[in-house]
């Protein structure tokens, strides 16, 4: 007997079947997301260099501002590697 899970999964394949990918589509996703680290590890240190040497200052309203700023490149590059993703996976 399925559970309902597996019974879920087998519809949402009949409705929407998964792509199928190439070996080169597959390579440039992970080179993406592997970019796409880089970028988002790069502004993450050298956001919290900043926010530590606000912090050592006193200056608090700088280190939210900056903790506000993080969070909002990366959401940013978040939403360009699953655009560039999204590309790839339709051929583009």
């Amino acid at each position: 007997m399925k559970s309902s899970y597996e019974l879920a999964m087998e519809r949402l394949n009949k409705s929407a079947p998964a792509a199928k990918l190439t070996a080169e589509q597959k390579k440039q996703l992970a080179d993406l997301d592997a970019t796409y680290a880089a970028k988002i590890a790069e502004r993450e240190i050298f956001l919290n260099e900043n926010r530590a040497a606000a912090s050592a200052r006193g200056d608090f309203e700088a280190v939210a501002q900056l903790e506000k700023q993080l969070v909002s490149e990366r959401k940013t590059f978040k939403a360009e590697l699953e655009e560039k993703k999204e590309k790839v996976r339709q051929g583009n």
